[in-house]
C-alpha cells in the first residue's frame, strides 16, 4: 500500500486527528479527561499517576511520549552544608518551634511558646527566606498555650497544632486557603496516653494516618484515621523508638512518598535520618546511619523542614529565634520513573526509563475504569 500526500490540498496536523494533547499536574500526574496524548520530560524523580478514567465498561487508551533526563537529588542529608543564609523571626517570637513553607514558596509560617500565635509570612522570592515579611499573626493561645508542632493540609484548608500543655492534637479550618488569621478550631483530641510531651506532627499525603513526636518517650507514635484528615477519628497503631539517636526528639519531616523520614533533636543538635521501606508505616522503619550536625548554626534546634524538591533543609530553634538554611541536593543521576501499581505490562516487567534525552513512546489501554491498565512500549530511542 502506498500513500499519497497531496501537498497543494491543505495543512497538515502535526497530531493526528482524534488525538488531543492532555496535561500533566503535580508530579506527573496524567489527567485522563484533558487529552489522549502526553508529553513529558521529568525533572525530578518521577511517579506517574493516571487519574479520572472513564466509566468502567468504556474502552479507552492514550499515548505518553517520555523523554529521559537526568536530575539532581533532593533530600541528601549527608552531603548537606550551611548556605549562610538565614531570618531572624526574634521580632514577633523569642522561642520559635517550628515553621512552615507553602508549596509554592511564597509563604511562611512560624509557631513559638511565647507568643502562643501563627506568625505568617510573605517571600517576594520563592524559596528565598531573605526575601519575607511579617504579614499577620493570629493566636492560638485559647486551646493551646505551649504549642510546638504545625502542620498544613496540602491544600492550605486544614491546619493541625500539638503542644505539651494540654497534650492534644488541634485541627483547624481555614476559610481562605493559606491565610492563617481566616483559621477557626474545630476540635482537640488527646494524646496523652502515648506522650506527655508531643512535639510535632505530620501526617500522609491522604490523611489516614498521622505521626506524633513524643518527647517523653523518646519515639514517634504512629496513628490511623478512619476519616482522613478527622482527628476524633484517630487510633493508636504503634510507636517507633529514636532514643539511641535522639534522645530529646523535637521535630519531624517525612518526604512525600514516606520512605525517609528526619528527626531533629535538641540533646546533640543535629537531623537524624531514617527509612521506611513501606511508606508511612514505622513498623518497617530504620535508622540510616546519616545525621547532620546544626550546632555551629543553632544551640537549641527545635525544627525541620525541607523545600518541595528536597534541595533546601530549613532549621528554626530557640537558641538564636533564626531560621537557617542549607543545601541539601545530591549529585546528578538518570530520573527514576515509578509506574502506577495498576498498569500490566507487555512481557510482565516495566520498561526502563529513557536515557538522558532519549524519548520513547508507551501505549496504554483500560476498560475497567482504570482498575487495570495495560501497558506497551510503542517505540524506543525515537528520532
Amino acid at each position: 500500500m502506498s500513500l499519497v500526500i497531496d501537498y497543494s490540498n491543505g495543512v497538515f496536523e502535526a497530531v493526528p486527528s482524534g488525538e488531543t494533547v492532555g496535561t500533566i499536574t503535580g508530579n506527573a500526574t496524567l489527567d485522563l479527561t484533558s487529552g489522549n496524548l502526553f508529553n513529558h520530560t521529568p525533572t525530578a524523580n518521577t511517579t506517574f499517576v493516571f487519574s479520572n478514567p472513564p466509566a468502567s465498561g468504556t474502552a479507552f487508551s492514550f499515548t505518553l511520549k517520555l523523554t529521559g533526563a537526568n536530575v539532581t537529588s533532593g533530600y541528601d542529608l549527608a552531603n548537606a552544608s550551611y548556605d549562610s543564609v538565614s531570618f531572624s523571626v526574634a521580632t514577633q517570637e523569642t522561642n520559635p518551634q517550628k515553621m512552615w513553607i507553602k508549596d509554592d514558596g511564597l509563604t511562611m509560617y512560624v509557631v513559638g511558646t511565647v507568643g502562643d500565635d501563627i506568625n505568617e509570612y510573605s517571600l517576594s522570592t520563592a524559596w528565598d527566606i531573605t526575601t519575607a515579611s511579617f504579614t499577620a499573626a493570629t493566636s492560638v493561645a485559647s486551646q493551646e498555650t505551649t504549642p510546638h508542632g504545625l502542620f498544613f493540609r496540602s491544600d492550605g484548608t486544614k491546619m493541625y497544632l500539638t503542644g505539651s500543655a494540654d497534650d492534644e492534637v488541634n485541627e483547624y479550618d481555614l476559610t481562605t486557603a493559606w491565610d492563617s488569621t481566616t483559621i477557626s478550631h474545630v476540635r482537640a483530641q488527646s494524646v496523652s496516653s502515648q506522650d506527655s510531651g508531643p512535639q510535632d506532627i505530620w501526617f500522609n499525603t491522604d490523611g489516614t494516618k498521622m505521626f506524633m513526636v513524643g518527647f517523653s518517650g523518646s519515639d514517634i507514635n504512629e496513628y490511623s484515621l478512619s476519616t482522613a484528615w478527622n482527628i476524633s477519628t484517630i487510633s493508636y497503631t504503634r510507636n517507633f523508638d529514636v532514643s539511641t539517636q535522639a534522645s530529646g526528639p523535637r521535630g519531624i519531616f517525612m518526604n512525600p512518598d514516606g520512605t525517609k523520614m528526619w528527626i531533629i533533636e535538641n540533646t546533640s543538635d543535629e537531623v537524624h535520618e531514617y527509612v521506611l521501606t513501606t511508606g508511612f508505616d514505622l513498623s518497617t522503619a530504620s535508622y540510616n546511619n546519616v545525621q547532620f550536625n546544626v550546632s555551629t548554626q543553632e544551640s537549641n534546634p527545635f525544627g525541620v523542614f525541607f523545600k518541595n524538591d528536597g534541595s533546601k533543609m530549613y532549621i528554626i530553634g530557640g537558641g538564636f529565634d533564626t531560621i537557617f538554611q542549607y543545601s541539601t541536593t545530591g549529585s546528578s543521576s538518570l530520573a527514576t520513573i515509578t509506574w502506577p501499581s495498576s498498569v500490566k505490562w507487555a512481557g510482565g516487567t516495566a520498561p526502563s526509563a529513557p536515557a538522558s534525552g532519549e524519548k520513547d513512546v508507551y501505549n496504554f489501554f483500560t476498560l475497567d475504569g482504570g482498575t487495570t491498565y495495560y501497558g506497551f512500549q510503542a517505540g524506543d530511542a525515537m528520532a
